[in-house]
């Protein structure tokens, strides 16, 4: 293949193309049809891999770009292109969907739950097709959202994720899914149209700095920011501010920031296990990774403006997050809570604008998103075998089910960090990063280390331990399709935790960038060790 060969274009149609395919299948192959759909996951995982060992980490930031006109009167090319942090984020996007497909592998064949908690007519269950062809709609729109270097490009597809999302959470969710499916979409498309507003204003912007040439604004990521930096763009202080908090409102919906959260414990409560993971591991990382790419390279002095605020919100987000999950009765709703305290922990990561928060952040993303797969799906084959998500109505279950048990304690050590398995490195990257430039921030947040301490083994002790409850008796094993779900996904725990080098190295320099570009740097120690060696050689005397 030739150096021209459009790998993010390709990495983009064939989810796209496999969900037409998997919804072309005739009606009656269900079986088919999902098969159709692993296979796609399989080759689209093939070829991330392929990206990921083209991508050099000490080449250009942005790699493997194309750029075609799509809409010339406004200045809109098919713009891709990828830096560390895109092609990692794409990398966890193309290894979590062939675990999730496995893991949904029955979720659309059973009966529809009708809204009084009832189960509908046994005949007629729900569209197998339908559902895995929108989860690959979902990855294939996910991907471009990573790869996007043209801001409309991108706005286009951050945007169109919801309507498949909104399909799948109210297609094929629990008792209440309707209200959940349209409070997901009603939170996300005000976040998007306020920032529609800001992408407009900045487009004017690059228009009247005649960017785009011939008195053209333009959208390219790349041409806004180098100008950015050469004061070539010099935006009104005061409407840069207000262009950032256009395009942070949305991003703060969909990651979600408290207090912008309230829709995530609804959708991950009623949505399918699968989809669950698919909102919280890959949807909601679009919102973190935006944050990154676009508001602190678009508009670096409201960045460094409103970065205590963001910083203090992500912060009560860690503690409010982990404080609710405590008090759940419900283990989905526990885990939604569970994931609002990990956001927090990663926004304040990137606002805390030093390498080692932001570095840690973008690992945290690819952390959290295999933990809390990894904890969702385990909790998902538990509730499918005993019929309640409620905490109270198991106990026992390692007794009889011992590899379910086993797995769902490694998830839940791993979302507490415990040493040795993946968030740990992230958790401990974000704190440094933020301890060395905002000290409250870091000490309030390591209460939510605690907290999260006290969630998880509460939830292990009160559903695991103890004697077996009634119903608990007849709970089955993980069965070998199960084991095959989880086994890539603690494996990945583990490796990760003791040997996050290899991501670290790809994401690194990217994060450099976006620091070079807010014009920030670590802050320097108080107590130099240069200035200490100067004063006390080693091995001499003061």
């Amino acid at each position: 293949m030739s150096g021209n060969f459009p790998w993010l274009t390709v990495l983009a149609a064939v989810p796209f193309a496999g969900a037409l395919l998997v919804a072309a299948v005739p009606a009656g192959k269900r079986a088919l049809a999902k098969n159709v759909a692993l296979l796609v996951t399989l080759v689209e995982l093939a070829l991330a891999i392929a990206v990921t060992v083209k991508f050099s980490p000490n080449g250009d930031r942005f790699q493997l770009t194309e750029n075609h006109t799509w809409i010339k009167q406004f200045g809109v090319h098919w713009a891709l292109g990828v830096d560390g942090i895109g092609v990692v984020l794409i990398l966890l996007t193309a290894v979590l969907m062939p675990v999730l497909v496995l893991a949904s592998w029955n979720d659309a064949d059973a009966p529809q739950v009708r809204m009084d908690g009832t189960v509908g007519d046994t005949a007629a269950p729900r569209s197998t097709h339908a559902f895995f062809a929108l989860m690959l709609a979902v990855e294939a729109m996910v991907v471009v959202s990573f790869a996007a270097t043209d801001i409309f490009v991108f706005y286009v597809f951050f945007e169109a994720m919801l309507i498949p999302m909104y399909f799948l959470i109210g297609g094929f969710g629990g008792a209440q899914r309707s209200y959940a499916a349209v409070k997901f979409l009603l939170y996300n498309l005000l976040g998007g149209l306020v920032m529609l507003a800001a992408v407009v204003a900045l487009y004017v912007a690059t228009a009247d700095a005649d960017l785009g040439g011939a008195g053209q604004g333009t959208f390219d990521l790349m041409r806004i920011t180098q100008a950015v930096g050469t004061g070539e763009l010099n935006l009104n202080p005061t409407a840069e501010k207000a262009m950032f908090l256009g395009f942070m409102f949305a991003f703060a919906v969909k990651a979600p920031l408290w207090p912008f959260h309230t829709w995530l414990p609804d959708t991950m409560t009623e949505a399918t296990p699968g989809i669950a993971v698919l909102v919280t591991a890959m949807v909601d990382k679009v919102g973190t990774f935006a944050m990154l790419r676009y508001c602190l390279a678009l508009f670096p002095n409201a960045s460094k403006t409103f970065a205590p605020l963001v910083v203090t919100l992500a912060i009560i987000g860690i503690i409010y997050g982990a404080l609710l999950a405590v008090g759940q009765t419900d283990i989905k709703r526990l885990i939604a809570y569970t994931s609002i305290s990990h956001f927090g922990f990663i926004i304040v990561g990137i606002f805390a604008l030093t390498s080692q928060g932001q570095s840690g952040a973008t690992l945290y993303m690819v952390n959290h998103g295999f933990s809390t797969a990894a904890l969702l799906l385990v909790a998902g084959f538990l509730i499918s075998r005993r019929g309640s998500k409620t905490i109270a109505d198991f106990g026992g279950v390692q007794k009889v089910a011992p590899l379910l048990a086993g797995t769902f304690l490694v998830a839940g050590l791993a979302t507490l960090s415990l040493p040795g398995l993946a968030p740990f490195v992230s958790e401990f990257l974000v704190l440094v990063g933020t301890f060395s430039r905002y000290q409250a921030a870091g000490i309030v947040a390591t209460f939510g280390i605690i907290l999260a301490a006290l969630y998880v083994l509460v939830l292990y002790q009160r559903t695991m331990t103890g004697p077996v409850k009634a119903g608990v008796e007849k709970i089955r094993d993980l069965n070998v399709r199960e084991l095959v779900v989880v086994a890539p996904l603690i494996a990945l725990l583990l490796v990760l935790g003791v040997y996050p080098k290899p991501v670290l190295d790809v994401v690194n320099p990217a994060v450099d960038d976006t620091l070079s570009q807010v014009e920030k740097t670590d802050p320097a120690p108080s107590h130099p060790i240069e200035q200490v060696a100067a004063v006390t050689p080693l091995g001499g005397n003061k």
